[in-house]
């Protein structure tokens, strides 16, 4: 069992790696976009305050997806396992394409559907899944008016100023918003892999109770700091270019409405997802320019994606269940 026990906490920090890969984009798509720093410096930049979110925040999200929606009481290895397996599938097929859709709903999802192929729907706490779906309607809602307001008191601030010296004074207010936002995906992802990880050790007895030990906490931190360093352009060009075209002061007003919404969401234990919320800030920003300025077909493909995240990923987590229950 301490074998298997240690593959599934190393897949669970592979997951969080490649968490940490597929959604670098969301901290470093508007200051590449925006030609403040170059991918590489970028993804080295966000690693950083990815990684130090470690010594600020608790275990609030980390409760809420290791024990807030599947009854832990009934959970094995195996569920935890196929979960992971399908959370990661749906991550690398959805990166291959370039669509940014959430990770964390992809481990939600992943999780729950392992869970009832083995014991039924009756295992969900739906509580805990409500307040998710909930989420993934509230989460870019709040990026966007938070990136609308942003966007409206700072261009009155600076309306009397010159273009340029408004462009050179925000490409270097972008690095502490991107620093920010960075900060705010760390506080909140990286804690849904801890949430698994210590129902791991709770399910096969090595813990009595939740509750995160500090190994896991740099561990999990340690690993989506790394994935973000490796993090995907093809992404990337998604959230900076396609969208909306973002300057200097559009970005910062984005990066910095993002992370209030992701560290208000981490202090009440809400898992939402980085992916919609930067994606609802840079949406907010782009229309108060003009609503012409948004590409609202490239957003609509994003919400599609946002949708199918948890019903497919957790049909994904569902098959790996049925292939590890037949053949392990």
């Amino acid at each position: 069992m301490f074998e298997l026990v240690l593959i599934v906490i190393i897949i669970a920090l592979v997951f969080d790696f490649l968490n940490g890969f597929h959604d670098s984009a969301n901290s470093i798509a508007t200051i590449v976009s925006t030609g403040v720093l170059s991918p590489q410096k970028a993804v080295l930049f966000a690693a950083f305050f990815n990684f130090i979110a470690a010594f600020a925040f608790g275990e609030a999200v980390a409760k809420t997806v290791g024990s807030g929606l599947v009854r832990l009481e009934h959970v094995d290895i195996y569920i935890i396992l196929a979960g992971l397996i399908g959370a990661i599938f749906w991550n690398i097929f959805t990166w291959y394409f370039g669509i940014p859709v959430s990770s964390s709903h992809a481990l939600v999802g992943g999780y729950g559907g392992a869970a009832i192929a083995k014991l039924g729907w009756d295992v969900i706490i739906w509580s805990g899944y409500e307040k998710v779906i909930l989420f993934i309607v509230l989460a870019p809602i709040l990026g966007f008016i938070f990136g609308l307001i942003n966007m409206l008191i700072t261009s009155w601030v600076v309306r009397k100023k010159k273009p340029r010296s408004v462009d050179n004074a925000f490409r270097k207010l972008q690095l502490f918003s991107a620093a920010f936002y960075s900060f705010g995906h760390g506080s909140n992802d990286a804690q849904k892999t801890m949430g698994i990880i210590v129902s791991v050790l709770v399910a096969t007895g090595y813990q009595p109770e939740f509750h995160v030990p500090v190994w896991v906490v740099m561990s999990c931190h340690l690993a989506i700091g790394l994935g973000t360093m490796f993090g995907g352009w093809r992404i990337v060009k998604t959230m900076g270019m396609k969208i909306t075209k973002l300057k200097p002061i559009g970005g910062f007003c984005a990066e910095f409405s993002g992370a209030t919404t992701l560290l208000l969401t981490a202090v009440f234990g809400i898992p939402v997802s980085t992916t919609q919320t930067i994606t609802g800030s840079i949406l907010g920003v782009g229309s108060v320019k003009r609503l012409s300025a948004v590409r609202w077909g490239v957003a609509g493909k994003i919400l599609w994606a946002w949708v199918l995240t948890i019903p497919l990923s957790g049909l994904a987590g569902a098959f790996f269940y049925w292939v590890i229950s037949h053949f392990i």
